[in-house]
């Protein structure tokens, strides 16, 4: 076969100093990130592929290969650990993990912390990706890990790939991991620290020439056959590259495979969908029945409310016609008291009246029949005026069995005086008890028509 000529491969190596240099690196490093990213995706896949035809565990080359193309992704320029002395120690990315992945909820870091047969940071980093992938929550640890850009700026470099743009490819290509069931024992030599992680590339090295290059070829073979001998011709000749009936049959059974990996792929997205769906609409169920509670719960406020102001109405008008009942009474009650007692002018005249009567019977002073219907006609007098509709001949006849002769005086008979008027009974009750008539029958007077005072 005739050789190809190669050209550009020397370039320009003279100028750029400075900026040449940091050119070159940051190219370098994004072939790095890419590089990683990429095998990364190709190990996904075979894992994938691997787990149609038997379980996955520590035993599995695949499994092998992910976990270190994982461990050399997440300790991509990853800060060593600055001593007290200035000197920067190297760490494991299981430092950086620890710290943001604290908000996943149910996470298994304690428990990782709190494994006795690991001791080294790495074998904690190792074991947590296999506990990661056991618990189908590998990327949703990535995710939670790369949001915390404060945790994640504090523990790399500039250019790493967690810092990059790759992030986000990396946590939706291990979310393809979830529908792989896992199995692994976390005390097996894969979790030793002590030896780094080896990426094999190999299975994932394959060159494929294009059908360009393939016909060029054969018509090289064509003219060099044909100028190399006379007798030779291009029937003779046949076609250098011959796909036998293995190749097409590894052919069929890798399609076959991955249209069975699209299959699972599909079911997993579409439960994941059912599962979503089924949520939201119990979501929005609970959202309705929730508001449907706060219009009740307003309307029931709203009809306490009016209950409540129109009882204050109807106890405002209740508590008006009390007020209006109680100055009624006061008033009524005023008039019918003033109209019952009689007039002051009066109520002197019947205690003068009054008094004289019981002086003349303490000192014995009674008259003939004359001086008696003299007497009775006073006391008539002065209870007409007191109560002007009662007639003249009841006073009389009241006065008569008063003053009936022949009985002692006793303080039963004295209380009976003050029977003719209220007032006036009150006030001659006050001048018996008095000294000034109890205490000596026949004290002087100089005059028996005044009161004592």
């Amino acid at each position: 076969m005739a050789s190809r000529s190669l050209g550009g491969l020397g370039g320009n190596r003279g100028g750029g100093g400075g900026g040449g240099r940091k050119s070159l690196s940051a190219r370098n490093a994004a072939v790095e990130r890419r590089n990683l990213i990429t095998v990364c995706r190709f190990s996904v896949k075979t894992l994938i592929d691997r787990s149609c035809f038997e379980t996955i565990d520590d035993s599995s080359p695949e499994f092998n290969n992910f976990a270190a193309i994982l461990e050399q992704i997440l300790s991509h320029r990853l800060k060593g650990q600055v001593t007290w002395f200035g000197y920067e120690s190297p760490r494991s990315f299981w430092d950086y993990i620890r710290v943001a992945c604290r908000k996943v909820s149910q996470n298994c870091i304690c428990s990782i912390e709190n494994m006795e047969n690991v001791s080294s940071s790495r074998a904690k980093g190792r074991a947590w990706i296999r506990v990661a992938l056991m618990e189908k929550h590998l990327s949703e640890y990535i995710s939670t890990a790369l949001r915390d850009f404060k945790t994640t700026r504090r523990f790399y470099e500039d250019g790493a790939i967690v810092l990059g743009e790759e992030a986000n490819m990396l946590a939706g290509m291990l979310l393809g991991l979830n529908a792989i069931d896992f199995s692994f024992c976390l005390k097996g030599e894969g979790l030793d620290g002590n030896f780094p992680a080896v990426i094999d590339y190999t299975p994932y090295l394959k060159f494929t020439q294009s059908s360009d290059s393939i016909s060029s070829d054969e018509e090289e073979l064509r003219t060099l056959g044909s100028s190399g001998s006379e007798s030779s011709t291009p029937e003779n000749i046949g076609p250098p590259f011959i796909m036998d009936e293995n190749s097409w049959f590894n052919k069929c059974k890798r399609v076959k495979q991955k249209y069975q990996l699209t299959l699972e792929q599909k079911g997993y997205l579409e439960e994941l969908l059912r599962l979503r769906e089924n949520q939201l609409s119990e979501s929005v169920a609970q959202n309705k029945i929730l508001l449907q509670r706060i219009e009740d719960s307003d309307l029931a406020h709203k009809l306490e409310k009016e209950q409540l102001e129109y009882i204050i109405v109807e106890l405002q008008d209740q508590l008006t016609v009390l007020k209006n009942n109680d100055l009624r009474s006061r008033q009524e009650l005023t008039a019918h008291l003033t109209n019952q007692w009689p007039s002051p002018g009066a109520l002197d005249v019947n205690a003068v009246a009054l008094d004289t009567l019981l002086y003349r019977k303490h000192n014995k002073q009674w008259y003939d029949c004359q001086s008696l219907d003299q007497l009775s006609a006073e006391v008539s007098l002065s209870q007409t005026s007191l109560d002007p509709g009662q007639s003249q001949g009841d006073g009389k006849q009241d006065t008569l069995n008063l003053i009936s002769g022949g009985k002692e005086d006793t303080p039963s008979l004295l209380g009976l005086c003050g029977s003719l008027t209220s007032v006036a009974s009150y006030k001659s009750l006050t001048s018996l008890k008095s000294n000034d008539y109890l205490a000596s029958p026949t004290t002087e007077m100089t005059s028996p028509g005044l009161t004592p005072s």
